[in-house]
């Protein structure tokens, strides 16, 4: 009788194992034999899950832009996933120095850009490996699998491929197979590069990832990407800069892993690299970020991306095939997992000491200034749930981030105080500190990032730790608009404000705005300060409603007058005082643009504005009639000097002759207006260094960054009598990513370096650059017939994050006459 009990338990598994299906057997074709859309790895998930119930739990933890499905697979062992949260809650009270956990939890998330799309084609083959024949590796790890972060990118490139593919596929490089058009896969909807949105949060997808990953602060995270065609594969450890908080766990743990990874590599003959190009700094990619919380994270590249496709050949004259980039990815992401197992009990005291308390220099870092901006920012902090408070009565010493010396701080119940004394404390150090240390100046990407700059905040970083309560959210009381009133007033200094001007015009509402500043009844106005008039607004029905419910959406305090009279500055009815139009404005798209700066743009007007936007293609915009738009945007791009023809240039030009305003940004500036006389703008150029001519091979990269600027920031001075400059003070601190330099505009200069202010205050500049950067214009207006054209030589919206850049834009649409 024992016996046969026996022989049942052992055939239970076995015949459970023998009816899982494969992703192969599930979808009909052997995988690395096509590409499989974003709805067929759902359908393939969620038939693990309904075949797995004991072993896997799937949820939709949100949609994309194009209402897609974002999935999350938690896997373990039957046992591991009934004690699943207790697992959980033992894992996270690390985060206090506390608890007993005795499992490693290990995240693995695949395909963050869409075209490099091999990485979800592995994780189907990884996810059924780990149910069969690596279930092992799962008695003392639980594994959370996105099998797909950026399902409108994957879409886009999977539906292009078979579009444009031979049958059956072509190897030859030169085929269309192998070349996406202007807009790929790798993007977003928005066309954000979601691998640099993990700290700043400005796409929906990064948003309601990052609410799941908070719940388990995962030992271990892998970021499956790919790279050129011919590179080898690429695995941990990192390149250095390695930012000064990693630990040195953390980084004798990617060695570790990298050990491991090159065991199989070298039994299968495949080539690998390690320690170059990717390193560990920059806080916002999927590598850093949970590195940063703990974590050991990483990022794996594998040959190949939007140009190889189903197979390609190298320039070595091999063959790269769709299954032999599942093979790579497979096989890293078992091993990572395997040797997570294997260190149980190291990852979990680990990550306990990780977060117990850190003897940072700076312990809190107090903030004054707008309170809008600071509502922007304690938005963004509670959503990586780092604790504020505000703060009292106080005078605090300490970094003065606007001097970048020794100063002091009022604080008050206005203030907001961030304190390194929490469980986040790294992360808040490594996102508030004033300067990142490099430990080498060629980096993978920006070198200065810290929250006080991009928010336009006054800041003080404290050696103490500075005393406050905890901060609780307070609707401010705006009034309600009524028959009487002469007009209602609003500030202009913020997004906020520029999101209630934006509701109120498409509700065809007319907006006033006052050029000088004015007192009236005892307050005093800045300028831009917005006007809205009864009087103005006869026609509109419902008037007093629109523009309370408005007030209310945007948490904005409206004041009410009974008079255009001033005390001081320019009457309602002056000419001082500018109606702002309802405008109709396009930007172009296509070649001559970058689509990472166009994005930024389109998601600009949609995602933060709230106004409406038409996108002009290149490749109908010679038949396009400009009159119909008052205002054009070109975008920051590298293709402009092909698309503007004479032709196209003359139709431009004499638009804005006519009245139109033209937005010119980044290298869009140089490519309209060089060599064109109508045009007051000039490049600077600088002699270059002489010395060293002649260098060797190895050290040529060094040389060549003497005349690069890797995401510096810079103190700007601004003229804010300029329009494109209302509502800001007189300076500003500007984020540049390069040494592209123009003289100061004879007038209109609004921002720009002066004399002594090409020193980063954050961030690494070569020699080269800061020369060339000296004393130029960063934000300008000239006038041109009867229109206007403002030019924009450094990004107030990259990536969407420089919050205290936008409201130049803001300022280029509606205040720039």
């Amino acid at each position: 009788m024992k016996q046969i009990l026996r022989f049942t338990l052992l055939f239970i598994p076995l015949f459970s194992l023998a009816q899982l299906k494969s992703p192969s057997e599930f979808l009909g074709y052997e995988l690395g034999t096509q590409f499989t859309s974003h709805h067929e790895v759902v359908d393939y998930y969620q038939y693990l899950a309904e075949a797995e119930p004991q072993r896997m739990k799937l949820i939709e933890y949100g949609k994309t832009n194009e209402r897609r499905p974002l999935l999350l697979a938690t896997i373990s062992t039957k046992e591991n996933m009934q004690n699943l949260e207790k697992i959980r809650e033992e894992h996270m009270k690390g985060l206090n120095g506390e608890g007993t956990p005795d499992k490693a939890i290990v995240w693995l998330s695949y395909n963050v850009h869409g075209n490099e799309s091999v990485s979800t084609e592995a994780s189907m083959q990884t996810i059924y490996d780990l149910f069969t024949t690596k279930s092992s590796y799962l008695e003392d790890v639980v594994v959370l699998i996105d099998p797909c972060i950026n399902p409108d990118g994957r879409d886009r490139y999977v539906n292009w491929y078979n579009q444009f593919k031979n049958s059956p596929n072509q190897v030859d490089p030169n085929s269309k197979e192998h070349h996406e058009g202007w807009w790929s896969g790798r993007s977003n909807h928005y066309m954000f590069d979601l691998n640099r949105d993990w700290a700043w949060l400005t796409q929906v997808e990064s948003q309601q990832r990052l609410k799941q990953f908070n719940k388990w602060l995962p030992h271990v995270h892998v970021d499956f990407h790919e790279q050129g065609v011919d590179n080898p594969y690429y695995f941990a450890p990192a390149a250095e800069p390695f930012h000064e908080v990693i630990t040195d766990f953390q980084r004798e743990f990617q060695v570790t892993i990298g050990k491991n990874h090159a065991k199989y590599f070298d039994e299968n003959g495949w080539f690998y690299f390690t320690k170059e190009v990717f390193d560990l700094l920059y806080p916002s990619y999927g590598d850093t970020y949970p590195t940063y919380n703990g974590g050991i994270g990483m990022t794996y590249e594998q040959g190949g991306s939007g140009r190889a496709g189903l197979g390609i050949i190298t320039s070595i004259g091999d063959t790269l095939t769709l299954k032999d980039r599942i093979a790579h990815h497979h096989t890293t992401g078992l091993s990572t997992i395997e040797v997570a197992s294997k260190n149980v009990t190291k990852l979990n005291e680990e990550f306990i000491k990780f977060y117990k308390n850190k003897n940072y220099k700076y312990k809190s870092y107090v903030l004054n200034g707008n309170p809008d901006k600071l509502e922007a920012l304690t938005d963004l902090l509670s959503k990586h749930e780092i604790k504020y408070k505000v703060g009292d009565n106080s005078t605090v010493k300490g970094y003065n981030y606007a001097t970048g010396k020794s100063g002091s701080l009022k604080s008050s119940h206005k203030s907001i105080i961030v304190s390194t004394d929490q469980a986040k404390s790294t992360l808040v150090k490594v996102l508030f500190e004033p300067t990142a240390k490099l430990s080498d100046s060629v980096t993978y990407d920006i070198t200065a990032w810290s929250l006080p700059y991009a928010y336009g905040l006054d800041a003080i970083a404290s050696e103490s730790n500075v005393t406050g309560t905890v901060s609780s959210s307070q609707n401010i009381s705006s009034e309600i608009a009524k028959d009487d009133s002469y007009a209602y007033l609003a500030d202009w200094n913020s997004m906020k404000d520029a999101r209630f001007l934006a509701e109120l015009l498409r509700n065809k509402i007319r907006v006033r705005y006052a050029h000088k500043p004015f007192t009236l009844d005892g307050i005093s106005h800045d300028r831009g300060t917005l006007i809205i008039t009864k009087s103005d607004n006869k026609q509109v029905k419902n008037f007093n409603t629109i523009l309370t419910n408005a007030s209310k959406n945007h948490n904005k305090t409206i004041t009410s007058t009974n008079t255009g009279f001033v005390e001081s500055g320019k009457d309602f009815g002056s000419g001082y005082v500018d109606v702002i139009q309802d405008l109709n404005i396009a930007v172009l798209s296509g070649e001559p643009t970058s689509t990472l700066r166009f994005g930024e743009i389109w998601n600009f007007f949609e995602q933060q504005l709230n106004y409406p936007i038409s996108v002009l293609d290149e490749d109908y915009f010679s038949r396009v009639d400009l009159t119909t738009y008052d205002i054009l945007i070109l975008p920051d791009g590298w293709g402009y000097k092909g698309f503007l023809s004479t032709h196209i240039k003359e139709k431009i030009k004499n638009w804005v002759k006519r009245g139109g305003k033209l937005i010119v940004m980044g290298g869009a500036i140089d490519a309209l207006t060089s060599s064109d006389k109508d045009f007051t703008i000039k490049e600077k150029e600088i002699e270059k260094d002489s010395t060293n001519t002649i260098s060797s091979f190895e050290v040529s990269e060094r040389e060549q960054i003497k005349s690069a600027i890797t995401g510096a920031i810079f103190k700007a001075t601004v003229d804010n009598t300029n329009p494109l400059a209302y509502g800001y003070d007189d300076t500003y601190f500007t984020l540049k990513l390069g040494d592209r330099a123009y003289k100061y505009l004879e007038n209109g200069s609004a921002v720009y370096l002066s004399e002594g202010a090409n020193q980063p205050v954050s961030g690494f500049a070569g020699s080269e650059a800061k020369k060339k950067i000296a004393e130029t214009l960063i934000f300008g207006t000239e006038e041109m017939g009867r229109g206007q054209i403002i030019y924009m030589v450094d990004n107030p919206l990259f990536r969407g994050f420089w919050e205290n850049g936008k409201l130049f834009f803001a300022n280029a649409l509606f205040m720039v006459k």
